[in-house]
């Protein structure tokens, strides 16, 4: 007479356990999914697949036309992912953002290493370079270009430097060739005064006062 309830006691908390159960461990499947999906797998990346993430990144500010005289103000911005895969990278990529001049002399285009500047994003948080202060101005008597590029992994080893183009008085867009894939983004500004970039000149222009040719490796 009083087993039936006491039974129907039972079995109502063996089925309800069994939902808790499997309730907990949807949660955790869900849980885990969710971790996965938290941030983007990026670990076994090419050079290739690390430098077309890192394009999508890069931004040149202050520098529309590269008529400032100092360069004030003007910098080099790796931001947060806008579009497309939002995630934050898994693992934080190390970027490197370098600026170079390009001098033209008697012998040909002199390249100098001015700074170098190594960052790691994962692509959450905006990171900001700004240019070198020592960079030539339109007041310096001479033909010389700025060259900065953002890429991925360690500092470009000799093979893997631009080639500087021939023509340094170009004022459109120029393409410089380098040796390498991990190359995000790039640019070649014009020269201050390309008047004096003549390739008929008898003398080369003196280079900028107080600069240094730095080494590329220079940290």
């Amino acid at each position: 007479m009083h087993s039936t309830p006491t039974r129907l006691r039972h079995g109502a908390l063996t089925a309800g356990a069994a939902v808790l159960a499997l309730l907990a461990a949807g949660c955790s499947k869900a849980s885990a999914g969710a971790q996965a999906g938290g941030c983007r797998a990026d670990e076994n990346w090419s050079p290739t697949e690390q430098a077309a993430w890192l394009r999508t990144a890069v931004d040149f500010r202050g520098t529309a036309d590269g008529t400032d005289p100092s360069y004030e103000g003007a910098s080099v911005v790796v931001r947060a992912q806008l579009t497309g895969d939002v995630r934050p990278l898994c693992q934080p990529l190390a970027v490197q953002v370098e600026f170079w001049t390009l001098t033209a002399t008697a012998a040909g285009t002199e390249m100098s290493s001015v700074m170098r500047h190594q960052l790691s994003t994962n692509g959450s948080t905006t990171r900001t370079v700004g240019f070198p202060a020592d960079l030539p101005t339109s007041q310096d008597i001479t033909c010389t270009r700025v060259l900065v590029a953002a890429y991925s992994g360690p500092p470009l080893t000799d093979g893997e430097l631009p080639s500087a183009p021939g023509d340094l008085a170009a004022t459109g867009d120029t393409e410089v060739r380098f040796g390498t894939e991990r190359i995000g983004a790039y640019r070649l500004f014009p020269a201050q005064d390309p008047a004096r970039c003549d390739a008929d000149r008898a003398t080369p222009s003196p280079s900028p006062t107080g600069s240094t040719a730095w080494d590329v490796h220079h940290p």
